[in-house]
């Protein structure tokens, strides 16, 4: 009786939420419609000159904030991007003095991840046991872009565990991909990318523990920036997963354009967000670095070409030599690296996210509620009897005879402390020994590698595809230290800051698999994840790059950035345009 009882109160709270979405977007009569020309020419707008509009008093901040909310309810028609509608309060915080517009911010809606904590708005992270959780009081994030002068205008969303490539929950529903709604517009962070690929908003704020805003930017065509641990802001969020610090989640800014994304990082950390947030370390923004990378002559570009456990798809691996080639142009020297061995990160990285058994991000399900298709597979092969896990192993390596998937598997069990120690005791090696290879092997200004081993998947494709995420898991294995001295902090480059930008499409006519193309030839995480690569049906999907820079370099990441969208010139990724 108590689990059936449970049943239907999940029931009942997912109905809510679904309607008080859809009352508030009908109570928004005036946000329907199609766009009239001054919003349109809002919407064309870089954030940096709507900013000084507004300074200027030439745009009022609520006919930016009438656009974009205009905007993004039409993004969320298309691709169900959008839980908690907060337009309507934001109408009044744009006048009663909640929000600072004389900040460097000051008029532009932001989006913000369903986990990010607004006053007043549930915060439901796609659990339904977390309906009516709403507080009183702004989270340290809000009060921070509330300050600089931003206006929150919707939360957007995610998968229900946080740990998906998907964006898919019981109380909000399936997120889609804007170019293919067959696709998922990637995890954990999917409705940000959704919103914004789909021109809803400008710029917003997601997370990041395994690829969490850079899968997304890849799979819906926007920019991303995987900030360091320390360099931005943590707290004023609800987790499926507190306490979870084996690899800590890193709070970071997405964008629709690049300029956008440069103006918004600069801005938020020029409002010192270390007297917001303890865990932020007092570094001013350094404009000699982003000048010295704008202006450098000559970079030695580094080349991370497969991470040995997936190899990148022909789509992926074509957007990579776009990037190569237009460097090599330009009289960069581009050389292909091999660093230590990242399956041994994606073996390390997967032991501590889950070290609780999968038991923290399960305690918060009611009975009968979805959960997603990957997390679901980690929980299962968690929760099998040991003799039968053992069995499977061995079946795998010594039968399939595939050493990738069997040295996963194995030991894929709740650890005790002990045991958690020693897996930090070698992620502190591997991240020493990656810092060594760096600074005395590659000795590369950057590194350039695929975001993923193949462009969106389908919906409940990550299945099959939970474990192939190597290429952004790699740089989330952090250093957890705190350091007063900023001349030590910058010695221990350890956890990597890491750009995404959009390059090409799948293209049906370039990016097929070879005719002798076998899955049978494949590891299990290979398997997984090119089970659902199909170059024809995925034709004009987005493929971006990861441009990869070593530890608190979100300056130089950032300028780097740019330098190759200059590069590209005309070639450059094409966004979507506004219907």
């Amino acid at each position: 009786m108590v689990f059936l009882l449970d049943y239907f109160q999940h029931k009942r709270d997912c109905n809510f939420k679904q309607t008080e979405r859809t009352q508030r977007i009908q109570a928004l009569a005036s946000y329907h419609g199609p766009f009239t020309s001054p919003e349109r020419h809002i919407l064309s707008k870089p954030i940096e000159e709507l900013v000084q509009d507004v300074h200027k008093q030439v745009t009022h901040p609520i006919d930016i904030l009438r656009a974009y909310g205009k905007a993004a309810l039409k993004a969320h028609e298309k691709t169900n991007c959008v839980t908690e509608v907060m337009i309507g309060a934001a109408e009044g915080w744009t006048t009663d003095g909640s929000i600072n517009m004389k900040g460097p911010l000051a008029g532009i809606p932001i989006s913000l991840k369903d986990s990010v904590v607004v006053g007043g708005f549930d915060t439901s992270v796609g659990y339904s046991s977390n309906v009516g959780n709403k507080g009183a009081r702004d989270g340290t994030m809000v009060r921070l872009l509330k300050d600089a002068g931003a206006v929150p205008y919707v939360k957007t969303n995610l998968p229900v565990t946080l740990l998906s490539f998907e964006s898919t929950n019981d109380v909000w529903g399936r997120c889609t991909n804007p170019h293919n709604n067959k696709y998922s517009p990637g995890g954990s962070t999917g409705g940000e990318s959704a919103l914004m690929a789909a021109g809803g908003g400008r710029i917003g704020i997601g997370s990041d523990v395994a690829g969490s805003v850079r899968v997304p930017a890849h799979f819906s065509g926007i920019y991303s920036l995987k900030c360091s641990t320390g360099r931005w802001p943590k707290n004023g969020m609800v987790t499926s997963m507190p306490g979870q610090e084996g690899i800590a989640a890193v709070f970071s800014p997405m964008s629709r354009t690049l300029g956008d994304l440069s103006y918004f990082t600069k801005s938020l950390i020029g409002m010192k967000p270390w007297t917001y947030d303890h865990s932020v370390h007092p570094i001013a923004w350094r404009d000699d670095v982003t000048k010295e990378f704008e202006e450098k002559k000559k970079f030695r570009v580094g080349v991370l070409r497969t991470d040995g456990v997936v190899d990148p798809s022909p789509a992926c691996a074509r957007a990579v030599d776009e990037v190569v080639a237009a460097l090599k142009k330009e009289g960069h020297e581009v050389v292909d690296v091999e660093p230590p061995s990242p399956y041994e990160a994606l073996y390390i990285a997967s032991k501590l996210l889950n070290a609780d058994g999968c038991k923290t991000y399960k305690s918060f399900f009611r009975t009968g509620e979805w959960e997603d298709t990957g997390a679901k597979q980690m929980s299962w092969l968690m929760a099998l009897p040991s003799p039968f896990k053992y069995a499977y192993y061995l079946w795998v390596k010594y039968v399939r005879r595939d050493d990738v998937w069997a040295g996963l598997i194995k030991d894929w069990k709740e650890k005790s402390a002990y045991e958690q120690w020693k897996l930090v005791t070698k992620r502190e090696a591997y991240k020493a020994k990656f810092h060594d290879w760096w600074e005395h092997e590659a000795k590369v200004d950057f590194i350039i590698t695929p975001p993923n081993a193949t462009p969106a998947v389908p919906h409940d494709g990550m299945k099959d595809a939970v474990s192939s995420c190597g290429y952004t898991f790699l740089f989330n294995l952090v250093s957890l230290l705190q350091f007063r001295d900023y001349a030590k902090l910058i010695q221990k480059q350890l956890d990597y800051t890491c750009g995404i930008m959009p390059i090409t499409h799948v293209d049906k006519s370039l990016d097929q698999l070879p005719a002798n193309f076998s899955l049978k030839d494949l590891n299990g995480v290979a398997q997984g994840a090119y089970k659902h690569y199909d170059a024809t049906a995925m034709h004009g999907l987005p493929v971006a790059v990861q441009i990869v820079g070593q530890r608190l370099e979100e300056e130089k990441v950032l300028a780097i950035m740019k330098r190759i969208e200059d590069t590209l010139g005309d070639d450059k990724y094409q966004l979507l345009e506004l219907q």
